[in-house]
């Protein structure tokens, strides 16, 4: 066994964790012969572009821009695009275009998937938060009808830059009291993917996230050591090739 280091920066790991995503079992058979319903946000633009891809259905579709709401920083203006404030569902196979998450949830049960992205992960005990802005809870409200409601799946693909220190319940109950101000926080249990998720299925090799940041590019990247085969080392070191060719 032999361990060897990556740098995977933000936009790298979406598309890393995107791909592990569309792999999954439950993704595919959900597309295929239920309802897969891919919820707008940064992440879940790439696994738009890969479940499309897959079904020759990408006509026009675009990444950019496809979201809801978006943290920025001072002054920032984020991309604006045409699939803004959509989603993608896709049935049995077929791109359900100008549907979202509001049209269909109340169709949604066992074996259809939802994969919704969030803003907080706490990776070690397997929990997500995802920050509320709307007064009437936004698209987690349907979300949470469908999967608690009727069992239906939810995948949460969320890279680790978003990793939090401290109970996600705890956090949420600090900025959901009456005297805070600020979007609030709604813990949520799913799949959660990440890199290190990700990195181990598509590899087989062992993932550890053993540093994080950088600069000229690397803000907000993570450092990560796989131990594996030489083998597995060497598909890691491709699959991570093509991913920034893919960018």
């Amino acid at each position: 066994m032999k361990t060897r280091q990556f740098l995977i920066t933000v936009e790298e790991g979406k598309r890393l964790v995107s791909r592990a995503v569309a792999a999954m079992d439950a993704v595919q058979q959900a597309a295929k012969a239920h309802t897969l319903a891919i919820i707008a946000g940064t992440t879940n633009g790439y696994l738009a572009e890969e479940m499309l891809a897959q079904f020759g259905q990408m006509g026009d579709f675009t990444r950019v821009g496809f979201r809801r709401g978006a943290n920025v920083g001072p002054g920032g203006k984020p991309e604006t695009g045409p699939f803004a404030n959509t989603d993608v569902i896709i049935r049995e196979g077929v791109w359900l275009r100008g549907k979202t998450i509001f049209d269909i949830a109340s169709e949604l049960g066992q074996g259809d998937v939802i994969v919704k992205g969030a803003n907080a992960v706490q990776a070690d005990r397997k929990a997500a938060g995802v920050q509320i802005g709307h007064p009437q809870f936004g698209t987690i409200a349907p979300i949470l009808e469908a999967v608690m409601g009727r069992r239906a799946r939810l995948v949460i693909p969320v890279g680790l830059e978003k990793r939090v220190i401290g109970e996600i319940v705890e956090l949420a109950a600090l900025v959901n009291a009456p005297d805070s101000s600020g979007p609030r926080l709604q813990p949520v249990v799913g799949d959660i993917v990440t890199e290190l998720e990700a990195l181990e299925a598509l590899t087989g090799a062992r993932a550890a996230l053993i540093a994080a940041g950088g600069i000229a590019g690397a803000e907000g990247s993570g450092t990560y050591a796989l131990t594996g085969s030489e083998e597995q080392l060497q598909a890691a070191e491709s699959l991570l090739r093509g991913i920034r060719t893919a960018q």
